[in-house]
């Protein structure tokens, strides 16, 4: 990945997204539809990831949000996760030095105790070093899912309730955000997903109320900077009324 170009921002009239969110789906069949092991596509799967957080610097998005690994991806075969937990300890180490070199911050959701020690140790290092650049803010969900987080900020507050510090009557909606492991990131404008599949896969429930979605059939090893400049414009075609009339 090398140092990000500024010279392809968007024009001041362009509508650009402040928070983009990608479900990151179709490695397999990439690899399947080339008589390739998974294996395969989840390696041409981080070129991607590299493409489209220098295209995101680069359109001025403020906040990129990957789905990476989730919760229900425990279940596949061993040697899959294993291969997987392989590629993320090497995208993280091969790539935090250019990432931090280009203003990119990290942060990583999900359940990380399910995770090695080592993989453990390089995500926090991954936040650590990066935690005051403001270009890109860059988060990764990592054996995550909207129903566990939901449920662990709803036992968070339960517990303040029982304890006697908050009433049942303070619960709000802000309360519940406050709680969420995306607190003080903003709601996603757009959510993206590949491969064609028209769902979102327990990913950011809560926060995808009033998000506008875009399922691109393309596969996505081969997602592109023009692929999302595709969906940047279908977003910047749209009349988003958050439930109000205008």
């Amino acid at each position: 990945m090398a140092v990000f170009s500024s010279q392809t921002q968007p024009s001041d009239t362009q509508i650009v997204p402040r928070h983009v969110a990608i479900i990151m789906d179709g490695n397999g069949r990439w690899a399947r539809s080339r008589g390739r092991p998974r294996t395969m596509g989840h390696r041409a799967g981080v070129e991607a990831v590299r493409r489209t957080i220098e295209a995101s610097v680069e359109l001025g998005i403020e906040y990129l949000t990957l789905y990476g690994f989730s919760t229900e991806n425990w279940k596949r075969p061993e040697s899959e996760v294993s291969d997987l937990m392989g590629l993320l300890r090497l995208f993280i180490k091969r790539e935090l030095s250019t990432l931090q070199k280009n203003g990119v911050k990290i942060r990583i959701i999900g359940d990380r105790s399910r995770f090695a020690d080592d993989i453990r140790a390089l995500l926090d290092k991954a936040e650590s070093a990066t935690s005051g650049n403001s270009r890109l803010n860059l988060t990764i969900a990592l054996s995550y899912g909207a129903r566990a987080e939901l449920t662990q900020a709803m036992r968070e507050i339960a517990k303040k309730v029982a304890s006697g510090e908050i009433s049942a009557d303070a619960i709000t909606e802000d309360l519940i955000e406050q709680n969420l492991s995306t607190v003080g990131i903003p709601d996603p404008d757009l959510l993206i997903r590949t491969s064609g599949e028209q769902r979102i896969s327990n990913f950011l429930l809560w926060q995808s109320a009033y998000t506008e979605f875009v399922f691109e059939d393309v596969l996505w090893p081969d997602f592109d900077r023009n692929h999302l400049e595709k969906a940047i414009d279908n977003f910047a075609g749209r009349e988003r009324r958050f439930g109000a009339v205008i």
